[in-house]
C-alpha cells in the first residue's frame, strides 16, 4: 500500500497570469502558498481473485477491466501516463471539499501521480510531478486551467511562480523570515461561502477575454514581484493586506461570474470591519473568500460575516510527498 498526501493552496496574487492565453505573449507571475489542509490518495495492490483489474473510489466507485474504461478522466489518464493497467485499487480523500477555490484537483492529480509512481517503486521529483500534472489536465483533458496549481501542489511552500512563453516554469521560494511568514498566516482568516463551482467557465470566459484585459493582467503579473518583495523585506504586513485588495478590484473585472452581489456584500463588510484586504480563492463565483486581518479587528471581521462558516489555515512547507510505504 501506497499513501501520497498533497497540500492545497491558497493563491495570493498575479492568478490569471498563469493561462497559457496570457503567459504565451509575455510572462507571467503569481504568489501562492502551499497550506495545511490535503489531498490523501492510496493505491494498493489489487487481489487477482476479483473479476474486475482496477478498482476507484471517490464520490463514487468503478469496477474495470483495463485502465481505457475507467470513467474518471484524471484517474484514466494518470494510469495510462505511468503505465499501468490493471491489478490495482486506487482511494482519494480530501480535508476540503472540491471546487471551492483551493486547487483540489491540481492536488488530487499531483498526489495520485505520486502515488502511482511510487507504486510502480519510481522516484518522481517536484518538477516531473508537475509537468506530468499539467500534461494530464491542460495538454490531454483540455481543462482551461492555468499551471500554478500544478507547481505549487508538486512544490509545497510559499512560492514565487513565474510562466514563460516557451513553455517553462520558474519555482522560486519567496524568502522571509519565519516570524514575518508566521504573522501572514497568523493574520489570515478565511470563509467559507457555502458555493461550491467548477472554475472551467469562468476560466474558459477569462480566455477568451485576455487580449482585451492584458493591462489589467500585467498589472497582476506586476504584484507578484511586489508581493515577495514585501515578505522578503520584513516590512509592514499592512502592505501586504493593501495588495491583496488591489488584485481582488482587479480580478473582478476579468470575467462575468468572478463575482456576485453576495460575495461583493460580504467583501465590503468585511473591509469595513477592519479586513485590509482579500480576495476570492480560485476562479470565481463562489467557494472560500480570504481576508487579511490585524488581530485587534478579528473579532468583528467574524462577526460581519454572519455565520459563515470559518477555517483555520496556516502554512504547509512541504509540496507532495509519500507518507506511507507498506504491505
Amino acid at each position: 500500500m501506497i499513501i501520497s498526501k498533497t497540500p492545497f493552496r491558497i493563491s495570493f496574487v498575479g492568478g490569471g497570469t498563469d493561462l497559457r492565453a496570457f503567459y504565451a505573449e509575455t510572462q507571467g507571475a503569481v504568489v501562492s502558498s502551499a497550506v495545511n489542509k490535503y489531498m490523501f490518495i492510496t493505491v494498493s495492490r489489487l487481489s487477482s481473485y476479483f473479476d474486475y483489474r482496477i478498482r476507484v473510489s471517490y464520490r463514487k466507485t468503478e469496477l474495470v477491466a483495463r485502465a481505457e474504461d475507467v470513467r474518471h478522466p484524471i484517474v484514466r489518464e494518470a494510469l495510462r501516463l505511468v503505465g499501468l493497467d490493471g491489478g490495482i485499487e486506487i482511494h482519494s480523500m480530501a480535508d476540503i471539499p472540491s471546487q471551492t477555490g483551493l486547487g483540489s484537483s491540481s492536488s488530487f492529480t499531483v498526489g495520485l501521480l505520486n502515488a502511482l509512481h511510487a507504486f510502480k517503486n519510481e522516484y518522481a521529483s517536484a518538477e516531473q510531478l508537475a509537468m506530468e500534472a499539467c500534461r494530464i489536465e491542460i495538454g490531454i483533458l483540455r481543462e482551461p486551467i492555468g499551471k500554478q496549481d500544478q507547481y505549487i501542489a508538486a512544490y509545497g511552500g510559499l512560492r514565487q511562480i513565474s510562466f514563460n512563453p516557451d513553455e517553462t516554469v520558474y519555482v522560486e521560494p519567496v524568502i522571509c523570515a519565519p516570524e514575518t511568514r508566521a504573522a501572514l498566516f497568523s493574520n489570515l482568516m478565511m470563509f467559507f461561502t457555502g458555493w461550491t463551482r467548477p472554475a472551467s467557465k469562468i476560466l474558459k470566459a477569462q480566455t477568451r477575454g485576455t487580449a482585451r484585459k492584458l493591462d489589467i493582467l500585467k498589472r497582476m503579473r506586476d504584484m507578484a514581484p511586489e508581493a515577495s518583495a514585501i515578505l522578503t523585506s520584513g516590512r509592514n504586513l499592512h502592505e501586504f493586506g493593501d495588495l491583496l485588495h488591489r488584485n481582488w478590484m482587479l480580478k473582478r473585472e476579468l470575467a462575468g461570474g468572478i463575482t456576485n452581489p453576495a460575495i461583493d456584500a460580504w467583501y465590503e463588510k468585511a473591509r469595513a470591519a477592519g479586513a485590509l484586504g482579500g480576495k476570492l480563492l480560485g476562479a470565481g463565483g463562489g467557494g472560500f473568500l480570504l481576508f487579511y486581518v490585524e488581530p485587534q479587528n478579528r473579532a468583528r471581521v467574524r462577526r460581519a460575516m454572519g455565520g459563515l462558516m470559518e477555517v483555520e489555515v496556516g502554512y504547509e512547507p512541504q509540496g507532495s510527498k509519500i507518507i506511507y510505504i507498506g504491505e
